[in-house]
């Protein structure tokens, strides 16, 4: 009968060794660049130079939101100090015993 404790070690061993093996016998072949290719000239699109000053309904669109984002977040605040609600005992695990080889 085969131990497994024996064979499934060696049997990683010997997979590691022939891939080792075939890594080492196996011969780099560096990548040929062509260098016939030109490279194209690349366009960088020019920012404006002026800003457009945002609109009233923007503003308040935003001051809104804003205001909604707070309001959520002293919720979630006043909601994180209160303790959890746990009742009862909260049953543990049994410990079982340890498997013997």
């Amino acid at each position: 009968m085969i131990r497994w404790r024996i064979a499934i070690p060696v049997v990683l061993a010997a997979a590691v060794v022939a891939g080792c093996i075939t890594y080492m016998a196996t011969p780099v072949q560096p990548q040929r660049i062509e260098t016939d290719q030109r490279m194209q000239a690349l366009t960088v699109p020019k920012a404006p130079e002026t800003i457009p000053p945002p609109k009233e309904d923007d503003i308040t669109a935003y001051q809104r939101a804003a205001d909604a984002i707070l309001s959520r977040a002293q919720n979630a605040k006043a909601s994180a100090d209160e303790p959890p609600l746990v009742t009862g005992r909260i049953p543990l695990p049994k410990s079982r015993p340890l498997p013997r080889p």
